[in-house]
């Protein structure tokens, strides 16, 4: 039986999230990025492959859909790692920014990785982790370097915008 919550349950009091889903797509200590163009969002910068959750989809779900969408590779959502959940968020900002990220890692995919999105990323391609490309977007940024360093990568991190 599902629950919901009644409608008048404090909405205007309640911080609603923004869900987005990552993908880390990794070849050894490669990692494939695109460059962003025409989306109005870091434009010019170099970004994992990502999107928005849609309405009635997980976030497993939407990496997923993701990465077929951007890159043409298949993934079986039992090969998605969980990596972190980043909390960004702008204090007293609006609610779109207050955001929600889900960061998979990916190590297996069927398919050749490729642009397949012109209209949102003028290219693409496989960097060494220690030897990213300039700029990436920065809060994904925060996560590959982590991972270049081979730290322990926090399951949950939060960055005021």
């Amino acid at each position: 039986m599902t629950e919901h919550y009644p409608s008048d349950d404090h909405a205007g009091e309640r911080s609603l999230l923004v869900a987005a889903a990552y993908v880390i797509l990794r070849r050894g200590d490669e990692v494939l990025l695109q460059l962003r163009e025409g989306t109005g969002y870091r434009d010019g910068h170099w970004a994992l492959l990502a999107g928005h959750v849609d309405p009635g989809e997980s976030v497993h779900e939407a990496a997923v859909r993701e990465a077929y969408e951007e890159a043409g590779v298949t993934i079986d959502p039992a090969d998605l790692h969980p990596l972190t959940a980043l909390h960004r968020f702008e204090r007293g900002g609006p609610q779109v920014e207050q955001r929600l990220d889900a960061i998979f890692e990916v190590t297996r995919w069927s398919g050749e990785a490729g642009l397949q999105e012109a209209d949102k990323a003028a290219e693409m391609g496989w960097f060494p982790l220690d030897d990213l490309p300039e700029p990436t977007v920065p809060h994904e940024r925060d996560v590959l370097d982590l991972l270049a360093a081979g730290r322990p990568v926090p399951p949950v991190i939060s960055l005021p915008l």
